[in-house]
């Protein structure tokens, strides 16, 4: 376990690191494959077309990935894609220093907030996220089981 985060670096990601990105999102939502009815979308994401498109965030450590964050611009607001940390580094704050730096982000775009999507059924990242500031703006049944939470946290006083 890292005593500090001084012992990470965050730094942007490169064409190189979409395989690790790949591995390290199929590890980090392996846990809710037993609860969701189907695989969660990071899990069938295409990341060569995602890297194009979206803004991936890597947190490294001795070179080992141990968290991502994938965002992308959308209205006035920050929407966080993807947050994955390592199974063996979970509960060490990595995610939440992700999630800090993307709300850095969108402060220094001159974005209102930020947006995430989380399947209903992963309670755990519900009150995770609520934790962090963030309110439900509403639900989507996708039918199956699968219902979206969008869930918002605004960066304007």
């Amino acid at each position: 376990m890292l005593a500090s985060h001084a012992r990470t670096t965050l730094r942007r990601a490169v064409k190189e690191d979409v395989p690790e990105i790949r591995a390290l999102v199929q590890r980090a939502y392996a846990r809710w494959l037993a609860v969701t009815p189907r695989p969660p979308k990071p899990m069938n994401a295409d990341y060569d077309r995602a890297f194009a498109a979206h803004r991936f965030d890597l947190l490294v450590h001795k070179g080992e990935l141990l968290a991502l964050i994938e965002t992308v611009a959308e209205g006035k607001e920050l929407l966080i894609v993807n947050v994955s940390v390592d199974p063996d580094r979970q509960r060490e704050g990595l995610g939440q220093r992700l999630m800090r730096h993307a709300e850095d982000l969108a402060r220094s775009g001159g974005l209102h907030g930020t947006r995430l999507y989380t399947n209903r059924l992963m309670a755990a990242n519900l009150a995770l996220y609520e934790r962090h500031g963030y309110v439900c703006e509403r639900e989507v049944d996708h039918g199956d089981g699968m219902i979206a939470v969008r869930m918002v946290r605004s960066l304007v006083a």
